[in-house]
């Protein structure tokens, strides 16, 4: 299944979604990073015009405001990515602004530039004209599950061995994922999973998307680039292997293989 294919059966569910609920709905794709979920995304929303796309890496908070979470919770938070990395109001604001837009309105969707590792300024962001009948927001983590306080006491990498010793890092994104972004989850209708085959494949394919982002072959992304996502992506194994393993809201669940290849679809749920 192509992504072209991905794009149909998300048009598929929409409109059978929109006919059951009878109302405009809200889709949240999830999935590893690199598993294909924003592009399939960005190639609905590009084909249709009443898809209003934007994704959770949008509406990250910013620098200083992350340094100030690292600052007062750990160090760890100078990452984006992780629960409590992300402007939950803007995003809300944003889907709210979008249900109350009528034909004539534009509604600004906000947009995070990740190579400066900063927002877009507001005045640059991309307009939706008129009403939507899907509001569709990409992300890795939307509709994880917390995990249960026990699961936390043991670090499942280096990075949480020995710089979250104490687990005050991972305990602050469980809470976060409990409360204000289950919360946020309750906003959708459906959700629809990027199942890699293991987390053993997500190094690889964030690496193939840092090229993709800087335009160059993978062979080309250079050393101290490849050194520091091997550490970045440790910021993200804990709750992806828990999504892997069940911990997540899933309607829809599109399995991949190594190569990103679809090899089938369960659903729905």
């Amino acid at each position: 299944m192509s992504t072209a294919e991905v794009v149909t059966l998300l048009e598929m569910l929409s409109r059978d979604l929109i006919q059951e609920l009878r109302r405009p709905v809200r889709i949240a794709l999830s999935g590893a990073q690199g598993s294909g979920k924003t592009t399939a995304a960005k190639a609905w929303a590009k084909q249709n015009p009443k898809v209003a796309h934007f994704s959770l890496d949008d509406v990250y908070l910013a620098t200083a405001e992350r340094k100030a979470l690292a600052a007062n919770v750990s160090p760890l938070f100078k990452v984006r990515g992780p629960p409590g990395t992300h402007d939950l109001d803007l995003a809300k604001r944003t889907l709210i602004k979008l249900h109350d837009a009528r034909a004539r309105d534009r509604t600004p969707l906000p947009r995070f530039d990740k190579l400066a590792d900063h927002r877009v300024p507001a005045a640059e962001w991309p307009l939706f004209d008129g009403t939507a009948n899907v509001q569709l927001v990409d992300g890795w983590c939307m509709g994880a599950m917390p995990e249960p306080e026990e699961a936390l006491e043991m670090p499942v990498n280096d990075l949480e061995l020995d710089d979250d010793g104490e687990g005050a890092w991972r305990r602050h994104i469980n809470a976060q994922l409990e409360g204000p972004y289950q919360a946020f989850f309750d906003r959708f209708d459906c959700f629809v999973f990027f199942a890699a085959p293991s987390w053993d494949v997500v190094p690889r394919w964030r690496l193939e998307q840092e090229a993709g982002l800087r335009g160059i072959a993978v062979d080309a992304v250079p050393h101290d680039v490849r050194a520091n996502l091997t550490r970045f992506v440790n910021h993200y194994e804990r709750i992806t292997r828990h999504m892997l393993a069940g911990g997540r809201r899933a309607n829809w669940v599109i399995r991949l293989g190594d190569n990103r290849e679809i090899l089938g679809v369960d659903g729905p749920v």
